[in-house]
């Protein structure tokens, strides 16, 4: 009989209890431990199991479970006799930031003293009798929410100190999620505030701590050295491209089919794969999201579980603000294409909107990229990346998310394409200045306005198109590099062999006819086209001048299907002319 799934469970001493579907990574204990590493940085995207590893490390090594090999037996670390002697032997302090998603830095510096306070009460036995002095005593009774910064800076070393003479035996300390405060620090606006208050708190507790036996911290991202980790030399970093514990995180392949297998879910192995697996780390591919796959054996069907797990909220505001570049390479993203790109892993939150190398960074870190071929390069010192779109329910997501930018203009969106269709120039006109109108603030970052940088607007607007047209269309794109210039290209998926048309309610009758295939050509009017309508007319002239329709025509589909277009923009107005009509006057 198969096991009970617990949706979200994270204590291991629950799940191994109640018998819970788990898969087996007490190897990640001996890995850890004989790597020797003082102190110990994991990163992950969310939902990966950093939570469960690290209780897992808290059950077994901490004294308070000492003497608990119920909870190991049958596991692989209990094959092992060296390793069952070191279990229940350490003084272990497991505290976990994952709840600090405060809006202000007094709010957060506040939220983390409460832990840290929390932590003081969990271990008030060392009040009793005559361990600590009277001073170590009024200091311990002192930890509060309101605690200066000094205080909480060597908070965590003192409490260290004080089991460390207990037991007799330095401290394990593992920090989880130690980043969610940088990034809602980073949305809100404290960051400058908040680094200085961690990095003083991380100096004390992970550096100059001789009470410290070792350490782990886990998160979704690498914090530069430089904002919080510039006093820590003795730390062991490792990256969703390093080689170190590369499948004690996620699921691999063989251990998802083995599930699928109890749950009477192995025939549609195929299927899962396409929607779950793309996670690599080191060189271990094929791992599977295991957020994913744990509802995917609850609920017996597939879902974008791991991506509606969270509001991609700082996501979604990255790629829609982003230059033109960022929105190009998520146009080829989308369509299944790798790109090239060298970056440092390294985030640095302050530079999200100054370059586009920390927004691929941020991507990688959390999940919805994934590297196809990386190498260092020695002679530019950079590490070079090929990147993909990690699966088919990261792809979904950025779908529904590019939808979400037009839900403000919905209607009038629906009816510029409409009008698209239906060749209705007119109003084409009409719906897309209304479009602009609403629209082109949405994409900017209020340092470069889309009304002096608007190829972002239209960049944006083309990802809305490959979206909202996808069932009909295959939207492809030249993506010419001069400013303001960029020819789109909807095949009709019918035409092109690739999908049916159009399915259910909106497929077309045996009376209608096919689709037309649609080139169009966004320019910028420039200082010496007096006119919107020269613009246009230059946009049409350059769609024939370079012969777009030839891929078009090479594919089977007839001259008399190809529809032309310029779209001619000055500032938030937009005029449209075809190559089959007058073109309107602006």
């Amino acid at each position: 009989m198969p096991r009970t799934i617990a949706i979200g469970r994270q204590d291991f001493e629950k799940i191994r209890i109640n018998n819970n579907f788990y898969i087996d990574k007490t190897p990640f204990i001996q890995e850890w431990w004989d790597a020797g590493d003082d102190v110990t940085l994991i990163t992950r995207p969310r939902r990966f199991g950093k939570t469960l590893n690290m209780s897992m490390l808290e059950k077994f090594f901490s004294v308070t479970y000492a003497g608990r090999e119920d909870l190991f037996q049958g596991l692989a670390i209990w094959k092992n006799e060296r390793y069952r002697k070191l279990q229940g032997t350490f003084p272990v302090l497991f505290i976990t930031f994952a709840d600090v998603k405060e809006t202000s830095y007094d709010q957060t510096k506040k939220k983390i003293c409460s832990i840290i306070q929390e932590l003081y009460n969990q271990h008030h036995f060392l009040l009793d009798g005559n361990l600590l002095s009277d001073n170590e005593k009024a200091y311990f009774l002192g930890i509060s929410a309101e605690m200066e910064n000094y205080e909480a800076s060597g908070s965590i070393k003192a409490l260290s100190n004080y089991l460390s003479r207990y037991y007799g035996k330095k401290v394990i300390i593992l920090l989880d999620e130690y980043d969610t405060p940088m990034q809602e620090a980073y949305v809100n606006g404290y960051w400058k505030e908040l680094v200085g208050f961690t990095r003083s708190l991380f100096n004390s507790t992970f550096k100059t701590n001789p009470y410290l036996e070792r350490a782990v911290m886990t998160g979704i991202t690498r914090v530069s050295k430089e904002s919080i980790f510039s006093d820590l030399n003795n730390l062991e970093v490792v990256t969703t491209t390093s080689p170190k514990y590369a499948d004690s995180f996620g699921f691999k392949e063989e251990e998802v089919f083995a599930a699928l297998e109890e749950y009477g879910l192995y025939d549609r192995r195929q299927q899962i794969k396409d929607w779950y697996d793309g996670f690599t780390f080191g060189n271990r591919a094929d791992i599977y999201n295991p957020w994913s796959v744990i509802n995917l054996l609850d609920k017996k069907e597939v879902g974008t579980y791991w991506a509606n797990s969270s509001s991609n909220s700082l996501v979604g505001q990255l790629v829609r603000e982003g230059s033109p570049d960022i929105k190009m390479t998520m146009e080829r993203l989308l369509q299944g294409a790798t790109f090239h790109t060298t970056f440092d892993e390294q985030i640095v939150f302050n530079q999200l909107e100054q370059g586009d190398d920390a927004v691929w960074s941020l991507l990688l870190a959390s999940g919805y990229l994934k590297v196809i071929h990386y190498e260092f390069n020695i002679s530019r010192g950079k590490a070079e990346y090929d990147l993909k779109l990690t699966n088919l329910e990261v792809r979904i997501m950025f779908e529904r998310m590019i939808e979400s930018w037009f839900n403000s203009c919905r209607r009038v969106n629906n009816a510029f394409l409409q009008a698209l269709l239906s060749d209705d120039v007119k109003a084409m006109n009409t719906y897309m200045n209304r479009v602009t109108k609403e629209m082109f603030s949405y994409f900017d970052t209020g340092k470069k306005p889309s009304e002096e940088e608007p190829e972002r607007f239209y960049h944006g607007f083309v990802l809305g198109l490959m979206v909202e047209l996808s069932d009909r269309y295959a939207v492809t794109s030249n993506r010419e590099s001069g400013f303001g210039r960029y020819d789109v290209m909807l095949e009709p998926r019918a035409l092109a062999g690739t999908a049916p048309l159009l399915t259910g309610s909106n497929a077309l009758s045996h009376n209608e006819k096919p689709l037309d295939a649609i080139i169009i050509e966004f320019k910028v009017q420039e200082e010496e086209e007096p006119e919107l309508s020269d613009a246009v007319q230059d946009a049409l002239h350059q769609i024939e001048e370079k012969n777009y329709q030839a891929a078009l025509v090479a594919r089977g589909i007839p001259q008399e299907r190809i529809r032309k277009y310029g779209f001619a923009f000055c500032g938030k107005k937009v005029l449209i002319g075809s190559a089959a009509s007058d073109c309107p006057k602006n």
